[in-house]
Order: structure tokens, then sequence, then C-alpha cells
């Protein structure tokens, strides 16, 4: 009975869960502390640590970590499968009305619309992330970027366009040139 409540408590989080992680987070809470008391709210203020740490998604980290605590391993799998499915099926379901319909007019017109509206919020996650990375939490406070970041950017992005390289090596050397610039600089960070 245990693993159908674990299933049916992070299905729900898993379909009802828009806008990322973080606002999968109340849902988790009310099905794990409110619903069920499976934790407690220290516990739970630990699983979302754990869950930020943890590379991946956060909902899915916090269904394995609760199906591990309820259930153990098989908890965990049954948990973060709950967790999955629902997007699953709507991905599945989309992918088919694609195919199926993707030579209609208005299916077309609709992705052709949405093309720029994808690019802008891509430009929008990316400026915002360079606007950090070069000025801090903070943004345009101070009034002088990193220049160290703005540097090992310009760097990065040359090797890059004119390279090609595997981006995972542009990242690690310019993991290990920050830390040694930092290392050497302390005074340039932001």
């Amino acid at each position: 009975m245990i693993y159908l409540q674990l299933f049916w408590s992070f299905f729900q989080v898993g379909l009802f869960s828009f806008g990322g992680g973080y606002a999968a987070l109340p849902l988790i809470q009310a099905q794990v502390v409110d619903g069920h008391g499976w934790l407690t709210m220290s516990e739970f203020t630990d699983l979302i640590t754990i869950s930020q740490m943890t590379p991946g998604p956060i909902a899915i980290n916090s269904a394995t970590f609760v199906g591990t605590q309820i259930a153990g391993l098989p908890g965990a799998v049954i948990a973060t499968i709950g967790c999955v499915f629902p997007s699953c099926i709507i991905v599945s379901l989309l992918a088919f009305l694609y195919y199926r319909y993707q030579k209609l007019t208005a299916i077309q017109g609709a992705l052709y619309g949405l093309r720029p509206a994808v690019v802008a919020l891509i430009a929008s996650a990316g400026l915002s992330i360079l606007i950090t990375a070069f000025w801090g939490e903070g943004g345009f406070v101070p009034a002088v970027p990193d220049l160290a970041a703005v540097g090992l950017f310009l760097i990065g992005f040359v090797v890059l366009r004119k390279w090609k390289p595997d981006p995972v090596w542009v990242m690690l050397g310019a993991g290990v040139l920050g830390a040694v610039i930092y290392l050497l600089f302390p005074g340039l960070a932001v």
C-alpha cells in the first residue's frame, strides 16, 4: 500500500508542478509533510538542501529521497517513476499529435510564432546569468564588472567560435584558469 501511496503522491507532484523544481516544493510539502506525515518540517528542509546539492531536477531528487526514506530502494524507484510518468505521458501525447497533424497550417503557424518567444526566453536566461557572473547577485552594483570574469567569458567565447572544441573542455579550462586567477588575485572577485 505504501508503494501505491508513494506513486500516487509523486504522480500528482509531477502532473501539477509547472514552473520548475522550486514551484514543485509546495506540492511536495503538501504531500509528504502535511498530507501523509512522512517527513517532519525539519526533515523536509534537509530534503530541499539535499535536492539542491545533487545533480538533476529538484522534484525528481526529492521523490527519490522521500521514497528511500519511506520504503528503501523500491520506494525510491516507485516515487521517482511516479514523478516522471506524467511528463512522459504528456510529451508522448504531444509528439503523437504533432506527427499526426504537423501538416496543418494552424499547427505550423503556432510553432512558427513560438520560435521567437523561445529564443527570447533563452536569451533572457543567458543575459541574467551573464549579469550575475560579471556584477554578482546585486546586478550592476558595483559599476565596474568583474574584469577577470569578463576576460574568461571573452576567451571562452572566442575559443568556442574559432576552434569549436568540446564545450566541456572549455568549461574545465575556464574553471582552472579562473581558480588560478582568483587564488593569485583574490581582490578581483565581486
